[in-house]
């Protein structure tokens, strides 16, 4: 008998879990996970970011979500894979509201094929799909039509009546990446949507950081919805040229942005289901009466300036690192920048590039993972020239990084660390010798999980490393500052190191404290601390929550979600909240499963 190829093993295990799942059999269901198991769901089942973890995790959320689902037309997509003893496969199916599209790898036991881990994402609700392919509008109306507009009077009397006449949906607080992505598929779900952002322009954000400023992420991670970046786009772009696409994006995507507009003030009504908005919008008060409230200010809150003895005695200039204007204006002087993450080195590199003489000030080891090795070794698979030629496009690219439950994530990353340890050795090696405290993570599964578990304590490595080896970047490192004089810092090895100007590189607080002041403290504590996992690594206290807290999610203020992180995370996870705000705009029963629990107020 010829054993089952990968595919065939992978449709007998969807067959047999859907007929489970017909006959109301839990038990059934639950029996074809292995003891070791994760369901992660993006909306489908739970309308809600969850992942069940273990079988009696996932007979629950089925105890109390099967019915109401009802899920079906389980099939295979494509060719099922085995690679060490794992079949990888890609099913499409249904439930009562919605398609999607879903992952599972199958591992083989004395029991038969269990699944390890199942990923179940929404991808659109029935009977309110996106107007594209075979649904796209004609947009001429033929014949004559007295008194007809054109489309350019339409979109002119749309932008006069929305937040006038008019109430939106939702507001968008906050008009960079993430604000301008969920605007955009908004749009494309017809739900009416106001992005307010305090500056002039749309893609301000990238424009007003520091000069020499590219993203660190490769091209093939970062495209926006729908428009991807042209083929010559450069594998890492320039901050301005991103800011310019970000401006054309949202012109020709017919979002509602409104520059030079600030929040002021967001109070929730219970009695009318509403938020009441005022904002100021060109010097003019408005006030927006939405039902839901997005706040998209980023992956972090306010600029992190630390108080320090005597900061106020000293007689130059002294900046968070959000505020530093560039190089130019500092050759002569003495630079001294506290902090030894991306923003650090970024600012270190291009002052020694203009002869300015520059010390960095590290307070605790950080992560150095050299560009040309993550690209290689972290990214290379899913994210690259290279995976766009085996098939895997950004798209698949962002379910197979979905697929991965976060428990087990760190399993997945602690390899390709170590053969980075070997690749890079020489630099690291050097490193150390300079003085520079390195690590590798807690458990030394590298960048993308400290950067999921706190957001920071690592540097993409695009050159200032070597000149941190070779002692162009003077460094101090295993201090901080202990008081700052008129025309200087003083260690807390009791070090004095001369200073004209004083750079705080220093990140960024929670996502919540913006809550605390637009909203109220009270219900920046009802959402509690935004990002982590946590994890109980260093920066990301426990208990564990199994997915990042309070993102792209119901939070326990009614009405309120925060979106925000990456280019990446913006452009995949505006999928899934744009699809809860339409099932409520249309009216949708969406009982969420599983809402998380508050552990941390900032």
């Amino acid at each position: 008998m010829q054993p089952k190829t990968p595919s065939q093993r992978a449709a007998d295990w969807l067959s047999d879990f859907q007929t489970a799942l017909g006959a109301g059999d839990i038990a059934a269901a639950t029996a074809l996970f292995d003891a070791d198991c994760y369901w992660r769901d993006l909306v489908a089942f739970t309308w809600n970011i969850r992942t069940q973890e273990g079988q009696q995790a996932i007979a629950d959320m089925l105890r109390e979500r099967l019915a109401d689902t009802a899920p079906g037309a389980f099939a295979l997509e494509g060719e099922a894979t085995e690679a060490d003893g794992v079949v990888d496969a890609w099913f499409t199916f249904e439930t009562k509201v919605a398609r999607g599209r879903g992952h599972l790898r199958l591992k083989a036991t004395a029991e038969g094929d269990k699944a390890w881990t199942f990923l179940t994402t929404m991808t659109e609700l029935k009977g309110f799909e996106e107007k594209r392919g075979e649904r796209r509008i004609k947009g001429a109306e033929h014949g004559v039509h007295p008194g007809r507009k054109s489309w350019l009077e339409q979109r002119q009397d749309e932008e006069a009546r929305l937040g006038y006449e008019e109430q939106p949906y939702v507001v968008i607080i906050g008009g960079g990446q993430g604000g301008i992505m969920l605007a955009a598929r908004l749009r494309k779900l017809g739900v009416p949507a106001i992005v307010v952002e305090k500056n002039p322009r749309a893609g301000d954000s990238w424009r007003n950081r520091y000069k020499s400023l590219h993203l660190h992420d490769p091209v093939w991670y970062d495209h926006l919805p729908y428009l991807p970046f042209p083929d010559d786009w450069p594998v890492f772009a320039p901050k301005d040229k991103v800011g310019d696409w970000l401006e054309m994006y949202t012109k020709v995507m017919e979002i509602n942005y409104w520059g030079s507009t600030v929040a002021k003030k967001a109070t929730f009504h219970e009695d009318t289901g509403e938020w009441e908005v005022l904002v100021e919008r060109n010097g003019e008060p408005v006030t927006l009466r939405p039902k839901q409230l997005v706040f998209a200010l980023g992956v972090s809150g306010y600029a992190n300036v630390p108080k320090i003895e005597g900061a106020d005695t000293f007689e130059g200039e002294q900046h968070h690192s959000s505020k530093h204007p560039g190089p130019e204006g500092y050759i002569g002087k003495k630079v001294v920048v506290l902090g030894s993450n991306n923003s650090a080195h970024d600012i270190c590199a291009a002052l020694v590039e203009h002869g300015v003489d520059v010390t960095m000030v590290q307070r605790s080891s950080t992560h150095i993972a050299p560009s040309n090795s993550l690209m290689e070794l972290a990214l290379g698979g899913l994210y690259s020239e290279e995976a766009v030629k085996n098939g895997i496009d950004h798209h698949k690219a962002d379910l197979i990084f979905a697929s991965v439950p976060y428990k087990i994530m760190h399993t997945f990353h602690i390899p390709v660390y170590e053969e980075m340890k070997k690749r890079d050795a020489d630099l690291y090696g050097r490193l150390e010798k300079a003085g520079f405290m390195l690590d590798f993570g807690d458990d030394g599964s590298g960048l993308f999980m400290k950067y999921l578990r706190r957001g920071s304590g690592y540097y993409i490595d695009v050159g200032a490393s070597e000149l941190v080896a070779n002692g162009q970047i003077k460094l101090r490192s295993g201090v901080n500052f202990q008081k700052i004089k008129p025309k200087s810092v003083v260690l807390t090895d009791g070090t004095e190191l001369p200073a004209d100007v004083i750079v705080y590189a220093t990140g960024y607080g929670s996502m919540n404290h913006w809550l605390a002041d637009l909203v109220s403290p009270e219900v920046a504590d009802r959402v509690g601390k935004v990002w982590g996992l946590g994890s109980s690594t260093t920066k990301d206290p426990g208990p564990w929550e199994g997915e990042l807290r309070n993102m792209w999610k119901p939070t326990n203020q009614k009405q309120l979600w925060i979106h925000g992180g990456n280019l990446h995370q913006s452009r995949h996870y505006s999928q899934f909240l744009s699809l809860q705000l339409k099932a409520r705009y249309e009216g949708l029963d969406t009982p969420v499963y599983g809402q998380a629990a508050v552990h941390h107020l900032r």
